[in-house]
């Protein structure tokens, strides 16, 4: 059973930094791709970054290209989420994804997904 636990959200003033965390576990996930998607309330949840386990290629959302980083530690089995520079459009629920396939996909068509972290930026 996959499963996947977000961690780090909070407050943080704008211009701050936070890193959002997303330990794994239930299976060797080196043939995933990890993702992060938000949602605000009225909204549908929407893509920030993935990252492929195996090779550490990445993608973003054009919004925080530039503000945030997606890596991954194997020996953890963790995936991170480095927020910088943060502003308070990115006031969100993030989430944590896991795809059965080593592409870097956009779409909420991942295979498990987490809890869900809130991050709330202040102005």
């Amino acid at each position: 059973q996959v499963q996947l636990v977000e961690s780090g959200g909070g407050l943080v003033q704008a211009g701050g930094s936070l890193r959002l965390s997303c330990a794994a576990s239930g299976r060797t996930f080196s043939g995933y791709a990890m993702g992060w998607f938000r949602q605000v309330p009225g909204k549908e949840r929407a893509f920030v970054s993935t990252i492929i386990w195996s090779g550490g290629n990445t993608y973003y959302t054009n919004s925080v290209k530039g503000r945030f980083t997606s890596t991954r530690d194997n020996a953890k089995n963790t995936v991170y989420l480095q927020m910088n520079n943060v502003k308070p459009e990115d006031t969100a629920v993030y989430y944590c994804a896991a795809l059965m396939a080593p592409a870097l996909a956009t779409t909420d068509e991942y295979d498990y997904w987490g809890q869900g972290t809130q991050v709330t930026v202040s102005s």
